[in-house]
């Protein structure tokens, strides 16, 4: 594996059957669809993937479905985190067995901890991983931000780099200051909108949800934010902001980001919309909006020459 680990690695959706089981027609299409579009990597069971609301079997099903199809064109990454320490580690040696690359290590959810605590934590996990792994940073979800000193310690028991979802720009920006000189070690933003400034700091790339539905916009403004150029930048990123204004604005519930990227991938016929619970897809209203949105995109001339 070629390192620093870049590129756009889109944080795949779990197609889902209406009864719940996983559908295997649907991530078939779903991740053909995706390479595709020229992607770097692709991660499973992240917070776009619903990986903490999906059950043990299933998280186990979707990785090795998905390493069967996937047949090592790009690398896979598996999110293990899970609030048993066992069951992350299973994952980890059932994903290494399966065929994934790279493992990514979030804080355990639920329950609050310290940075010393996640930091001795990290002492006894990361020895008894089968793969390399990322560390991922989810305040949002995990109740606390990995501190400099914590990311430092991974570092030093072999974290390949940091995903960071905080939306904090001032926080990337720290994080290449501190850990940019290590040409092994990436950072790479969980916000899509800050994919271009990333990258021009000094970043690696990004696992971005519109990846899912647009994969080419995402890869077009990876490598334009590569060569520098300005104007395409401008170009592709007013696209990406509509889509954060209406694709990820249907609704008024925090799950409406997820929910919008299933709803845009069943406009397409590439998967439905089923989420799983305690999130329900949206609405007939809501559903309107979504493909009328998307027929908009779809129908842009600009939009369809860099889609």
């Amino acid at each position: 594996m070629d390192l620093p680990l870049k590129g756009i690695i889109p944080p795949m959706v779990t197609p889902l059957l209406e009864n719940g089981a996983l559908d295997l027609a649907g991530l078939h299409k779903l991740a053909e669809y995706i390479l595709a579009g020229g992607v770097h990597g692709l991660f499973l069971l992240g917070t776009t993937g619903e990986g903490t609301s999906l059950s043990h079997d299933l998280r186990k099903q979707l990785v090795v479905e998905t390493c069967n199809i996937v047949k090592k064109r790009v690398p896979v990454l598996v999110c293990i985190t899970d609030t048993s320490f066992e069951e992350s580690l299973e994952l980890a040696h059932h994903s290494a067995k399966a065929g994934a690359d790279i493992l990514v290590v979030a804080a355990p959810y639920y329950l609050p901890i310290s940075q010393s605590e996640m930091q001795d934590y990290l002492e006894v996990l990361l020895p008894s991983l089968p793969l390399p792994f990322l560390l991922y940073n989810m305040p949002s979800c995990t109740k606390m931000s990995l501190s400099l000193e914590t990311i430092s310690k991974a570092k030093t028991l072999g974290a390949l780099g940091i995903k960071d979802s905080s939306g904090d720009m001032e926080y990337m920006n720290r994080l290449i200051n501190a850990f940019g000189g290590d040409s092994k070690f990436s950072i790479i933003t969980g916000s899509e909108l800050f994919l271009h400034e990333t990258i021009l700091n000094g970043g690696h790339g990004a696992v971005a949800g519109g990846a899912n539905f647009f994969p080419r916009l995402f890869v077009d403004l990876y490598e334009a934010s590569i060569d520098g150029d300005l104007a395409k930048i401008a170009l592709l990123r007013e696209t990406i902001v509509q889509i954060d204004n209406t694709i990820y604005s249907v609704g008024e519930n925090i799950s409406k980001y997820i929910k919008g990227i299933k709803s845009a991938l069943a406009v397409l016929g590439i998967c439905n919309d089923f989420t799983a619970p305690p999130v329900k897809r949206f609405n007939e209203m809501e559903r309107s909006k979504i493909q009328r949105y998307m027929n908009g995109f779809l129908s842009n001339i600009e939009f369809a020459a860099i889609k």
